[in-house]
């Protein structure tokens, strides 16, 4: 088990839960692919997933990051893009303040400095100093792909230094 401060309860590792559900054949547990970064200043966090999905424009991110967060995590499916950033620092610290508890982005970040001060967990690709271009709203609540990994609306997403993985509810 990873040890928890105060303010975050206990999780179990990732390694913990990929034991228990080593024998998986359902598609329910899912691990995702080894290419994430941790930007955030939380290397661990979980919670009750919610999706957006846009491609080089972080409005919605932004509109969902500055809204009550309620320890849920953020999966943002950029189409695996490194030509903008999705996420950076003013974006980060309104996550924290809101309560989310962590923001995965399939794509980049940005102002990384920032984003390690943030107290919430933020895993990306690559990070990028070029910020979006705010032209299209993104789609919320939508099933999405992330590194060829579906990821829905309402599972619980479990990340730490060794992985992230996601399943259809919070481990027991």
């Amino acid at each position: 088990m990873t040890s928890a401060s105060p303010s975050i309860p206990a999780m179990p590792a990732t390694c913990d839960l990929c034991d228990v559900h080593k024998a998986d054949r359902s598609g329910d547990f899912r691990v995702l692919p080894p290419v994430w970064r941790s930007f955030g200043g939380r290397t661990a966090f979980a919670g009750l997933v919610v999706t957006v999905k846009c491609f080089e424009d972080n409005t919605t991110v932004k509109q969902l990051l500055e809204g009550p967060g309620l320890g849920r995590v953020l999966v943002v499916d950029g189409g695996g893009s490194l030509r903008r950033a999705l996420v950076g620092g003013n974006i980060g610290a309104a996550a924290a303040r809101n309560g989310w508890a962590g923001v995965l982005v399939d794509g980049c970040v940005r102002d990384v400095a920032e984003l390690a001060a943030c107290d919430v967990g933020i895993l990306a690709l690559a990070r990028m100093p070029l910020p979006t271009e705010r032209r299209v709203a993104g789609e919320v609540d939508v099933p999405v792909q992330v590194q060829g990994v579906t990821v829905r609306p309402g599972e619980w997403l479990c990340a730490d230094v060794d992985g992230v993985v996601v399943m259809p509810r919070a481990p027991a």
